[in-house]
């Protein structure tokens, strides 16, 4: 092989390299004892209500603990979601709330942690098509829209109902399969 061709495959980047590249860059924000979230990209501590616009922003973003390392994501868009609920028009009612309680600790949350995401993966899909479908509509038009049972709306949300219907199938099905191995296992079943 040519000294020229084995330094070029040398500069050739890996597939893993490329893949990498493709991908945004995680922001790193640590948490400190004192409750402060420090930016690491902008180099400046921010608020919850900056991270709450990261997410809104869709910009990638991990929270760790400061000393420890520790992931602390989850918690953090938790607590946003928690300063949401309390400020406005709550999303979750009481009910909607202490059911999904009910559902820790049941054989049922597995399921529902990944039925919930999917529901609100379709949800969001079906808000961007009916976005795109609605560009260049003005007030009036939207007016009018709103007044009436638009077939197009009614296209759309069934759409949803459907997708919504055939998770719930698939998690129930999921649910059969993992229970008949389960009493295979134990030789409960004959």
């Amino acid at each position: 092989m040519s000294s020229s061709r084995a330094s070029a495959q040398a500069r050739k980047p890996s597939p893993a390299a490329v893949s990498q590249a493709d991908q945004p860059a995680q922001r790193v924000i640590k948490k400190y004892p004192n409750r402060r979230l420090y930016d690491t990209h902008t180099s400046n501590y921010i608020t919850l209500a900056q991270v709450r616009q990261l997410v809104m922003d869709h910009v990638p973003f991990v929270v760790r603990e400061a000393k420890s390392g520790e992931e602390l994501t989850r918690s953090i868009l938790l607590q946003i979601i928690l300063e949401e609920e309390a400020s406005g028009a709550p999303m979750f009612s009481e009910t909607v709330l202490a059911n999904i309680i009910r559902f820790y600790g049941n054989a049922m949350q597995g399921f529902m942690g990944s039925y919930l995401e999917k529901n609100i993966q379709a949800f969001m899909e079906m808000q961007a098509k009916l976005a795109e479908q609605s560009q260049g509509v003005t007030p009036e038009m939207w007016s009018q829209f709103l007044h009436m049972q638009s077939p197009m709306m009614q296209g759309i949300m069934g759409n949803y109902l459907e997708q919504s219907k055939s998770l719930f199938l698939q998690m129930q099905e999921q649910m059969g399969r993992q229970t008949e191995q389960m009493l295979d296992v134990f030789r409960l079943r004959r």
